[in-house]
């Protein structure tokens, strides 16, 4: 079983060193094989740079957009390439690589997808969990869109709706990609983690959730979300689905 982690980057320069080293620590510590996948989004700074410099010394490989896609390009390609180079027993797991998320909680997700989950999110509705950093407006939105897909979609397990702090048996991703193709995630933007749930869904999967520590306080530099435009493409995806 190897561990395929897949971080969509853009302009980290600062937090991507600091996550890739944590992520190292935590699994060689651990005994866990793994490659981590880092999707370099056409960054202006040294972020390409600094993923090609781990990829010498470690098991990192550096891939590159051509130019800037956006998230939903960019954790497309990422998790197409882990797929395509994983076995049906590996785990494939994707988080931010601004250092909001843990490293070591993915040694956790990895133990429960071997307990038998499908699908394992880093919530942060579960007893346990803590937000440090992050304004009330942008805890607001985050509530209220997974309290609305829960009730519009509810999935059995799930709070977190839009977290894309996650672990992913491997042939269930491999599955989703044969049967989408690229389609496997069809929305811009940040509501491209709620599609993939969303489509998920729709297989006969065990989702379950983990409190997430989600620390903001952490992030160097400020959000690259735009908060207007993906809650209209958070709405837009959610008519789609229920209506269309």
């Amino acid at each position: 079983m190897k561990l395929w982690i897949v971080l969509p980057a853009y302009n980290e320069e600062e937090a991507l060193p600091l996550l890739l080293n944590s992520l190292i620590e935590n699994l060689n510590d651990d005994g866990k094989k793994f490659s981590i996948i880092v999707v370099n989004d056409g960054s202006k700074d040294k972020t390409g740079e600094i993923a090609e410099s781990f990829s010498k010394n470690f098991p990192v490989i550096a891939m590159h957009n051509d130019g800037n896609k956006g998230l939903s390009d960019t954790i497309r390609n990422g998790l197409k390439e882990a797929a395509h180079l994983a076995g049906p027993q590996d785990i494939i797991i994707t988080m931010d690589a601004d250092n909001t998320h843990p490293a070591g909680l993915a040694l956790r997700m990895t133990r429960l997808i071997r307990e038998g989950n499908d699908v394992v999110i880093a919530s942060r509705y579960q007893k346990g969990a803590h937000v440090r950093g992050l304004s009330f407006y942008r805890k607001f939105l985050s509530y209220g869109a997974s309290w609305l897909f829960k009730i519009v979609f509810p999935i059995r397990g799930v709070h977190d709706y839009t977290c894309g702090y996650r672990a992913y048996r491997a042939s269930v991703m491999k599955r989703l990609i044969e049967k989408r193709g690229n389609e496997f995630v069809s929305t811009r933007g940040f509501s491209c983690m709620v599609d993939i749930l969303l489509q998920l869904r729709e297989e006969d999967l065990v989702f379950t959730e983990v409190p997430l520590v989600l620390r903001y306080d952490l992030k160097p530099g400020a959000s690259k979300m735009n908060v207007m435009s993906t809650v209209m493409e958070t709405l837009g995806l959610l008519f789609r689905r229920r209506f269309l």
